[in-house]
């Protein structure tokens, strides 16, 4: 077999899913401090018969948060070295940062969506040329 050098467009991918891989990870901590720092409000996620799936305070989604966001954000380290097993610790982050944000729908609509929209680019970025990156 022959080698071949990565894409140029394959590169770009990895750059910018480490990018915002860094990018959700201060994200999740400032939402994470922030809801760490407003302890005195509770948050109740709910169905429509009004029986709680969820019931974290303010305080306990602040951590859930802080700590997701410092795991996206080391892994983005380690895709930016080129790292393959920083690409599969950084999809399986992204997966657990967008389920954790489709949780907190209920309490910041757009926050968490658009963090969802970032971790969906990242799980394709990461995924789309790995094979041309590993190489």
């Amino acid at each position: 077999m022959s080698e071949t050098k990565p894409s140029g467009f394959a590169s770009g991918l990895s750059v910018f899913a480490a990018v915002m891989l860094f990018l959700i990870g201060i994200f999740q901590a400032i939402a994470g401090i922030a809801g760490i720092a407003k302890s005195d409000a509770s948050i109740y996620a709910h169905t429509a018969d009004n029986t709680y799936v969820l019931s974290l305070d303010t305080t306990q989604w602040g951590w859930v948060h802080l700590i997701i966001g410092i795991i996206v954000f080391c892994a983005g380290f380690g895709v930016l070295a080129g790292q393959v097993w920083a690409r599969t610790v950084g999809v399986l982050v992204a997966g657990l940062s967008a389920i954790v944000n489709f949780a907190f729908i209920p309490i910041y609509p757009v926050w968490a969506i658009a963090i969802i929209a970032l971790d969906v680019a990242v799980i394709w970025a990461l995924t789309i040329h790995g094979r041309d990156v590993a190489r």
